[in-house]
């Protein structure tokens, strides 16, 4: 079986790395940190059609399977883009039925968050520092509405991470449990692509770093210690690469193995990411470890999207719990 990208995929993947690259940087994550403004930002990601990619044709979007969103993701990653694409995922699943705010969604016309737990005062939640328009689970209900929104003090402020207590509500589907439980797996993908994104652009820079450093007379690179902890960190970014295309794939050609190999995805994502970023810190050495170098920016990433969309050991209880139940019933 061919679990390699298409043409297609490639070409969109090469179209979203130039323009990420072209209008977000580290650069731009660090001012986020003392309140500058977050780079491409909602309307760029709307008009070049990315926050539409999953969302249906008849409803504004282009109606693709969600490993298209997730090679774009993970050009974004890279770079450390906002605001995330996981709020296009999992708001695109969960406004299926309503065309006329999915086309909203499409074309940038309102700013969606999809809230993460209770609507009386949710958890920190993706993207809802500068949302307008809120989507929540009360209940079984899926509900959208406006909100008091809280911010906190962000490690990474690319994350648009607030609290929020819902002012009003208007019921959108109802006995919606499962619907919320799906745009979630698919939140999780996503993020889990923008992880690798920004895990193989550690390595990237750990490479680059250790060919031209030198150290006693010779490149760092040379050294057996550094090359172990690169080509560790190189290796767990391979093998999240696997679960990220195999769970998008799922998302759309085999939603029986969604609930699984989200959170695997996921659940890889939070070790290969950190420590990527860690081994990055490591290779730079002393300037690694100070806030003037973005190496930095990467493991505050890192530390916070381990967190979210449930904690490494959450989604590792829920692999092993359906592979346990799987074996059984086989």
């Amino acid at each position: 079986m061919n679990f390699d990208l298409d043409d297609d995929q490639r070409d969109i993947a090469a179209g979203a790395r130039d323009f990420f690259r072209g209008s977000a940087s580290p650069a731009a994550a660090r001012a986020g940190l003392e309140g500058g403004r977050l780079e491409p930002g909602r309307k760029a990601l709307a008009d070049i059609g990315f926050t539409g990619i999953t969302v249906p044709e008849e409803s504004g979007g282009s109606g693709r399977p969600l490993l298209d969103l997730a090679v774009v993701a993970e050009q974004g990653g890279a770079v450390l883009a906002a605001p995330s694409l996981v709020t296009a995922a999992r708001a695109s699943v969960l406004l299926a039925g309503e065309p006329h705010l999915a086309a909203q969604l499409a074309d940038g016309s309102t700013a969606f968050a999809v809230l993460d737990g209770s609507p009386d005062g949710s958890a920190p939640s993706i993207d809802a520092a500068d949302a307008s328009a809120f989507l929540a689970l009360d209940g079984d209900d899926l509900v959208l509405g406006e909100g008091e929104v809280v911010p906190g003090r962000p490690l990474d402020a690319t994350r648009g991470l607030a609290s929020v207590r819902l002012t009003s509500r208007r019921v959108l589907a109802t006995g919606a449990a499962d619907l919320w439980a799906r745009a979630r797996q698919v939140g999780a993908v996503v993020l889990a692509a923008e992880d690798l994104g920004a895990a193989e652009r550690c390595v990237q820079l750990g490479v680059a770093y250790a060919q031209e450093r030198e150290a006693f007379g010779r490149r760092i690179g040379s050294y057996q210690a550094v090359k172990h902890m690169l080509v560790d960190a190189w290796v767990g970014v391979e093998q999240l690469r696997s679960l990220v295309w195999w769970s998008a794939w799922a998302a759309d050609s085999a939603p029986a193995e969604l609930p699984l190999a989200s959170s695997a995805a996921k659940a890889c994502a939070a070790g290969a990411f950190e420590q990527a970023a860690a081994t990055l810190i490591q290779v730079h050495g002393g300037i690694g470890f100070t806030w003037e170098h973005d190496a930095h920016l990467f493991w505050r990433r890192a530390k916070v999207d381990r967190l979210l969309l449930g904690d490494e050991a959450e989604h590792l209880d829920v692999v092993a719990r359906l592979a346990v139940s799987g074996a059984f019933a086989a």
